[in-house]
């Protein structure tokens, strides 16, 4: 279905077009294909969780990758954008901290993006990561944004610094092996900047690693592209086994 709605709209050398979800419904009909009842998690699925078909991505010029993104109510956009792997630096110092998380939450946090948001907010990592006092105003959050449409912003945070300034700070968490991509980053970005106008935006992401590390990165979009502010990483460990030695040194 993605493959059909794609090679309707492609010609060599476009670097993007539109399409409407309403197309899905006319290809599907023509295919006989039978579509779940929440058309846009067909969408959503290739917009953040699996890839895109090989016959889409044979087409991508070296150095470019295609993303969906929202175009506006029920309306969307594939566009070429310059790859972005941003993962984790395995090099990157470990710093430890006493671990808050009560344990009754790790019991039934009920997969990894749910536990990482968990873990974040109890031991107060937003804090400590971006030098605020933040408060989590909601989570899972779905609105729409003009020119954009729906978006899901994964939680919420309002900060505020030693000045009394205000800040806002929505928090993408990605568990296993999914990465950070342009598409979130820019939603945010435009959902704060629609919602929350005067009101300076400090993207996160947090991200689990092996040997239960978090990491966490602060994140801008520069060109079209995601870039690293600042990453961070740190370990949840019993306040009797930290290294004393250690918490006086960390820079």
């Amino acid at each position: 279905m993605i493959e059909r709605v794609f090679f309707a709209h492609w010609s060599e050398n476009v670097s993007g077009f539109e399409f409407a979800r309403e197309e899905i419904e006319s290809f599907a009909a023509e295919l006989e294909i039978a579509l779940p009842k929440n058309i846009g998690d067909l969408i959503y699925s290739f917009r953040f969780r699996i890839p895109l078909p090989e016959t889409i991505t044979s087409t991508q010029p070296e150095g470019l990758e295609w993303v969906i993104e929202g175009a506006g109510k029920a309306r969307y956009r594939f566009r070429l954008v310059k790859i972005t792997r941003i993962v984790p630096h395995e090099n990157l110092v470990t710093i430890a901290i006493p671990d808050s998380t009560p344990e009754i939450i790790r019991a039934y946090a009920m997969d990894d993006e749910q536990a990482l948001l968990a873990i974040v907010r109890y031991n107060r990592l937003i804090d400590t990561f971006l030098g605020l006092t933040t408060y989590s105003l909601q989570n899972h959050l779905r609105t729409t944004v003009k020119g954009v449409g729906q978006i899901e912003i994964d939680e919420l945070y309002i900060g505020l610094d030693k000045y009394g300034c205000h800040y806002v700070i929505p928090v993408q968490a990605k568990g296993g092996k999914d990465q950070i991509g342009v598409v979130q980053t820019g939603q945010d970005l435009a959902f704060s900047a629609e919602k929350f106008p005067g009101v300076r935006c400090r993207p996160v992401a947090a991200q689990f690693m092996s040997g239960s590390v978090i990491a966490l990165f602060e994140l801008t979009l520069d060109e079209g592209q995601v870039k690293v502010v600042e990453e961070r990483h740190y370990k949840l460990m019993p306040a009797s086994e930290l290294d004393r030695d250690a918490i006086r040194s960390y820079v």
